[in-house]
C-alpha cells in the first residue's frame, strides 16, 4: 500500500509483517569526532572508550578540546580544523596498560635474536557531554 503522501522530516516508512506499511520516528544520536593521543575517535553520550594515557585521576573529569565535527543527524558543524568554543567532557573510569606486544628481531645464521616486549598505558573515559 503506497503512501499518498511523503513522511514528515525525521520519519520512515517500515513494511510490517502483516504486509502492511508503518510510519516511525527514527531519532539520531548526537555525535562528535575528537583528537586525543594523535588519533580520532567518534563518540555518543555514554560511550565508554580506550585513549592514550592521559594524566588525571580516576574519577575525575577529562575534558577534549580538539573537537574536529559535532552534531546530531543532517545538522553537523565541521571545523576547520576544530570547533572554536567546543568540549567533550569525559570521566574516567579507569587507568591501565593494554595487553603486551612483544618485538623480535633476527638475522639467519648468525646467532643473533633479541626479544623485546611493550605495554601501553591506556586511560578509560565515559562520555558524559558534547558541548558544540
Amino acid at each position: 500500500m503506497p503512501l499518498s503522501t511523503p513522511p514528515p522530516p525525521g520519519h520512515f516508512v517500515f513494511p510490517s509483517l502483516s504486509g502492511s506499511l508503518t510510519l516511525q520516528k527514527v531519532t539520531f544520536m548526537a555525535y562528535a569526532i575528537i583528537k586525543t593521543g594523535g588519533k580520532q575517535y567518534k563518540v555518543s553520550v555514554g560511550d565508554k572508550l580506550n585513549v592514550e594515557k592521559l594524566e588525571v585521576s580516576e574519577g575525575d573529569t577529562a575534558s577534549f578540546d580538539q573537537v574536529l565535527a559535532a552534531g546530531e543527524g543532517s545538522d553537523i558543524k565541521i571545523g576547520a580544523p576544530t570547533l572554536a568554543g567546543a568540549t567533550v567532557q569525559a570521566t574516567v573510569l579507569s587507568q591501565f596498560k593494554a595487553e603486551k606486544v612483544t618485538a623480535f628481531k633476527f638475522k639467519k645464521r648468525k646467532g643473533y635474536h633479541k626479544t623485546k616486549g611493550h605495554r601501553q598505558p591506556l586511560t578509560r573515559v565515559q562520555v558524559t557531554a558534547i558541548n558544540a
